[in-house]
């Protein structure tokens, strides 16, 4: 490499998420190794990696201000727990009492915001470690205080370089997680442009499945660069949060375009199969994602975004190949005419797009007096977060089910290395932690990468002894090790788990049993793994397929909020206040929730999946629903000066109330309601726009004909979420309908 090309080096490996996060790693175990093996006192090493490790893993996102409220609120939770532990550990039975507890309370806890569920989670882990190290020093025969000191050592450690380092790089998770949503924009942008190609026979249902579920990583990274600007907004902002928060709401609006859709797909490919304008929409789109992909390079390198020249050609060509079109309107039949008038809206919709990606990368934003307040999410006040906790004690509730089956999971753990007087047996515990998760299907997937990566850890552990058997290359190689769990485990559980096996093998062998510790070690994670696997499908299981009508019906409740919030702008003019962009983001948020809950099922065991193809039919009409209002939200413009304002704003609310009232029936499993013979006439209504009404009317109209359509269909698989058989349901399926496709997969009108 040249001298030349090594800053560019630097700059892109700074740029990495990873490695900030791996750097400060490296810091703190480094440093830790190095004063042990100065001081001569290796025995010390493993307690203060494990406090390392622990304060880690309950780091969250914030400000240094806040990050310091965050370390010493963990400190002081870690000190608790560890000299509880030291205390009850010599008692067996108030040690079991007290474990249950704890567990109990601490899962519970994570009710209240992701930051306190990061500190309870990281103040189990510390419990654990605690024991596995007074198991390991010979149980109380060492000296009090010693295991619990040397663990907030390495935790008050890792969280001093933490603070510091936000306080001096404040900017970069920012950076980093605004570079993530672009990316994600990027990518969804490229998944929707093959939406319109124009070729018959396609199977365009797989393609919406695979957009629903790449719209949940949008709404995720739109949820964590939120948080992430939120935690840094002051009184009086920098200039450069100001620059990203502008970001972040330029982010907002082009997800809303992007998800935005204005005519079934399957119809615009039949009538303009003739025509290379929908290839011009799909090359414009495509461009358009190459460019937030390049957007997200820039903010990450911290440099000027050139979108260049093609993607503004391409909205001319495009909008070149519609005035051709249009030129020939009065030639086509009204169906078609119907549908061109959507491709128009389209057209203004990409175009649009396509401004605001050039604002982009400027950071500009249209209107610099609307709202820019971002709704903090977090408790406000201590009686807040004892409701948000009070309402979880139910056992309905995912958390409240989870934190009793782990609370038993470890007790049965605990039983079971007495009973057997397992040697090194507290790792079951600590495996048993790790493994159980929240839902079946990511259990599941945790043991088999669990066990994987045990193995791995432990063959390489024996190699390593083999090989280098020299303490002080292995002290180099168990640091190395950290650094490479931490850079891994939200993407590389397998590798994470090999390379903190490693790590723990190589401490251990400082002091001599590196090699005593392979086999407890092997048989711990496998016990540990059946008992997580075993618990969370016998313990208050959390199917799935049994709460899909719950999930279902908080969508169509979120979507009902949206359609009203955008009728509301239709009268007093488009405004991006707080109220909207909420109302906007919780809909998408229950949609990509839909999504998860529906791919959590698919892990599930057979037996409990006979929601399965209903929920995969009512997610295609419900993401069907959501691109159809995103679309209606796209095109905000005052009505009342229109004419027609009142009629469409009645059918706009007889739509909600539908939406609201399958809602109340999914959430309450009550009986749906059927259709109306007023409803057909009003969507009749709708669909007759006089072809000379002002274009923003027609618009609505359209929009809003389009969302009709779907109530049927909506009303007939919300039936069968329920095990319903409603009228409408019958052997030939309604307009609208998804329809099972010979190779299995649900079809459903094209979003």
């Amino acid at each position: 490499m040249s001298l030349f090309a090594l800053p560019t080096f630097l700059r892109r490996l700074w740029a990495l998420d990873t490695f900030p996060y791996s750097l400060r790693i490296f810091i703190a175990l480094s440093t830790s190794m190095a004063v042990c093996w100065v001081a001569n006192e290796m025995a010390l090493v493993m307690p203060l990696f494990l406090g390392t490790i622990a304060s880690a893993l309950a780091e969250t996102d914030d400000n240094w201000r806040g990050r310091l409220r965050a370390l010493l609120v963990t400190l002081l939770c870690f000190a608790a727990a560890a000299f509880a532990v030291q205390s009850l550990f010599p008692h067996p039975w108030a040690f079991f009492i007290g474990m249950v507890a704890a567990t109990f309370c601490l899962t519970m806890l994570g009710a209240i915001s992701p930051r306190y569920q990061a500190i309870a989670y990281g103040t189990l882990i510390l419990s654990i470690y605690t024991t596995i190290g007074m198991d390991q020093r010979g149980g109380s025969g060492q000296v009090f205080w010693l295991e619990p000191v040397l663990l907030l050592t390495g935790a008050a450690w890792y969280g001093l370089l933490s603070v510091l380092w936000t306080a001096l790089f404040r900017h970069q998770p920012v950076q980093q997680n605004l570079a993530v949503l672009f990316r994600a924009l990027g990518g969804y942008l490229r998944l929707k442009a093959t939406l319109f190609e124009p070729v018959r026979g396609i199977d365009q249902e797989v393609k919406r499945l695979a957009l629903a579920q790449r719209n949940g990583d949008v709404v995720k990274a739109l949820n964590t660069a939120k948080e992430s600007i939120l935690s840094r907004m002051e009184s009086s902002p920098s200039q450069r949060m100001q620059f990203y928060l502008r970001l972040y709401f330029i982010a907002q609006d082009v997800h809303e375009r992007a998800s935005s859709s204005h005519s079934p797909y399957s119809e615009l490919a039949e009538a303009f199969f003739h025509s290379d304008v929908l290839f011009r929409c799909q090359r414009l789109l495509r461009l358009q994602g190459v460019a937030c992909a390049n957007m997200a390079q820039a903010i990450l390198l911290r440099q000027p975004l050139d979108l260049g020249p093609a993607s503004g050609q391409a909205l001319k060509d495009l909008q070149a190949a519609l005035a051709y079109l249009e030129a020939q309107a009065q030639q086509q039949e009204p169906h078609r005419q119907r549908l061109l008038g959507s491709l128009a809206a389209l057209t203004r919709n990409l175009g649009t797009l396509e401004a605001r990606m050039a604002n982009a990368s400027r950071a500009e934003l249209q209107d610099e007096k609307q709202d820019h307040s971002l709704l903090d999410r977090s408790p406000q006040s201590l009686r807040e977060a004892v409701e948000r906790v009070r309402l979880q004690l139910a056992p309905s509730t995912p958390l409240f089910r989870h934190a009793v089956r782990l609370s038993v999971a470890l007790a049965i753990g605990y039983s079971l290395l007495h009973w057997l007087h397992a040697r090194q047996g507290y790792w079951i515990l600590l495996t048993t932690l790790f493994v159980c998760q929240q839902s079946f299907g990511a259990t599941r997937k945790r043991m088999v990468q669990r066990v994987t990566g045990t193995m791995l850890g432990l063959v390489a552990g024996w190699v390593v002894f083999g090989l280098f058997p020299s303490l002080l290359l292995q002290s180099m190689f168990a640091v190395a090790a950290g650094v490479v769990f931490f850079s891994s485990r939200t993407r590389r559980y397998a590798l994470a788990t090999g390379a903190m096996t490693l790590v723990v093998l190589l401490c251990f062998n400082q002091i001599g049993d590196g090699y005593g510790l392979i086999v407890p070690r092997m048989v711990d994670t496998i016990l540990g793994s059946l008992i997580a696997g075993l618990a969370v499908f016998l313990i208050l299981p959390d199917w799935q397929g049994r709460r899909m009508h719950e999930v279902a019906g908080r969508t169509m409740a979120a979507c009902a909020k949206y359609l009203r919030e955008i009728m509301a702008q239709y009268q007093s003019g488009k405004q991006d206040d707080l109220a909207y962009r909420t109302a906007r983001r919780n809909a998408h948020n229950a949609d990509a929730a839909l999504s998860t809950a529906l791919t959590s099922m698919f892990q599930e065991p057979g037996f409990v999946q006979g929601q399965g193809d209903g929920g995969l039919r009512f997610l295609l009409l419900s993401h069907t629903l959501l691109n159809y209002l995103s679309g209606l939200g796209a095109h905000r413009e005052t009505l009342s000066a229109e004419g027609g304002d009142a009629p469409t704003q009645h059918a706009a609310a007889h739509v909600a109330d539908v939406l609201d009232h399958l809602a109340q029936s999914l959430a309450r499993r009550e009986p749906v309601d059927r259709a109306h013979v007023a409803e057909a006439q009003l969507i009749a209504a709708l669909e007759a726009t006089p072809a000379d009404a002002p274009l923003a009317l027609r618009l609505v109209q359209s929009q809003l004909a389009l969302i009709g359509e779907l109530l049927t269909p909506l009303r007939v698989q919300a039936g069968r979420l329920l095990k319903q058989n409603p009228a409408e349901s019958t052997d030939e399926p309604e307009a609208g309908t998804p329809q099972a496709a010979p190779g299995g997969s649900p079809t459903a009108p094209a979003n």
